[in-house]
C-alpha cells in the first residue's frame, strides 16, 4: 500500500462507520423513536422535531472544506448556527410579505438574508461566510421539501391526525384524483409536513451532529493514521 493510500484508508474507514451509524440512528430516531403515530406501513409519523438525515452531512462537509481540525469545526460552527437563525428570520418575513401562490415574497427576503450574510465580513476573518450560505440554504430546503408552513395552505402542521391523513391519501391515490388527497403540500403528500420554527430547530440540530460528526471523524483518523516514526520501524 503506497503512501497515499496509508493516510487516506483510516479516515475512509472511519467516515464510512460514522456515516453507517448516523444514517442508523438518524432514520430511526425519526420513524422509530421519537414519534406522533403508526403509518400502517411498518414506519411511524415524525414528530415535529426529527432528526434530517441529509442535513448532518453537509455540516461535515464544510468541516473538511474549511480545513478539517479544531478552528474549522469553530467555524463551521458558528456559520451553521449564524446561517440557520438567519432562515429562521427569514421565513416568517416571507411569507407575512406574499403568500401562495406569488414567490415573490420568498424571493425578496431570501436576497435580503443573502446580502446580510455577506456583509457580516466587514466584522472579521472569524466569519465563514461560505458556510452560513449552505446552512441556510439546509433550513430552507427542509422547509419547502416539509411543507412551507405559513406560506402555502394545508402545509406544515398539517401531519397530527393521522387518520385522517392516511385515510385521504390512500383515498386520492385509488381513485387517480391528485385533488382528494388532502394531506397538505409537504414530503409524502404532507406526512412529514412540519411547522416552520420546527423546520428551524431539526436543521440546527441536525447541523451540529454534523460538525460534531467532522471533528470526530477527524480525530478518530487521526489516531488510526501510523505516524512517521512507526511506520518507518514497522518497514
Amino acid at each position: 500500500m503506497g503512501p497515499r493510500a496509508k493516510a487516506i484508508t483510516p479516515l475512509a474507514i472511519v467516515i464510512g462507520v460514522l456515516s453507517f451509524l448516523w444514517t442508523e440512528f438518524a432514520l430511526n430516531f425519526t420513524f422509530h423513536w421519537v414519534t406522533a403515530g403508526d403509518l400502517g406501513n411498518g414506519l411511524e409519523l415524525p414528530k415535529n422535531f426529527h432528526l434530517v438525515l441529509p442535513t448532518a452531512f453537509i455540516a461535515w462537509g464544510m468541516f473538511f472544506a474549511a480545513g478539517g481540525d479544531n478552528a474549522a469545526f469553530g467555524k463551521v460552527l458558528t456559520a451553521c448556527i449564524i446561517g440557520s437563525v438567519g432562515a429562521l428570520v427569514v421565513m416568517p418575513l416571507a411569507f407575512k410579505t406574499a403568500d401562495l401562490p406569488d414567490f415573490w415574497g420568498i424571493a425578496l427576503w431570501v436576497g435580503v438574508g443573502a446580502f446580510v450574510l455577506v456583509m457580516i465580513l466587514i466584522l472579521g476573518d472569524w466569519y465563514y461566510v461560505a458556510g452560513t450560505f449552505p446552512a441556510f440554504a439546509a433550513v430552507f430546503l427542509w422547509w419547502i421539501a416539509t411543507g412551507l408552513d405559513g406560506w402555502a395552505p394545508n402545509g406544515g402542521g398539517t401531519a397530527n391526525d393521522v387518520p385522517t391523513i392516511v385515510g385521504s391519501l390512500t383515498k386520492g391515490l385509488l381513485s387517480g384524483d391528485p385533488a382528494a388527497a388532502k394531506a397538505g403540500f409537504g414530503a409524502f403528500a404532507g406526512i412529514l409536513s412540519t411547522p416552520w420554527a420546527m423546520v428551524w430547530l431539526s436543521s440546527l440540530v441536525s447541523l451540529i451532529c454534523g460538525c460534531i460528526l467532522g471533528i470526530l471523524s477527524a480525530k478518530l483518523a487521526a489516531a488510526l493514521t501510523p505516524k512517521p516514526a512507526a511506520a518507518a520501524e514497522a518497514a
